[in-house]
């Protein structure tokens, strides 16, 4: 390993905005399983397929529906 290293050259990470933050969520059971035999299905981890679902809702600016009827 170096004693010192030049970085005055480098760049900017451009994928920096979209890194992702670790939580803590509780999710009914029933629904992880629907994710997970959806994952399965489409080769992807269900944790990135729950992400891809949240942001789609998230960029058309979905509403939930709490009418309970």
């Amino acid at each position: 390993m170096r004693e010192s290293y030049n970085f005055s050259k480098s760049v900017k990470n451009p994928y920096a905005k979209r890194l992702k933050t670790q939580i803590t969520i509780r999710i009914d059971e029933d629904t992880v399983s629907y994710f997970k035999n959806m994952a399965e299905d489409k080769g992807i981890p269900y944790q990135s397929l729950i992400n891809l679902y949240l942001r789609d809702c998230a960029n058309e600016h979905k509403q939930l529906d709490t009418g309970w009827a």
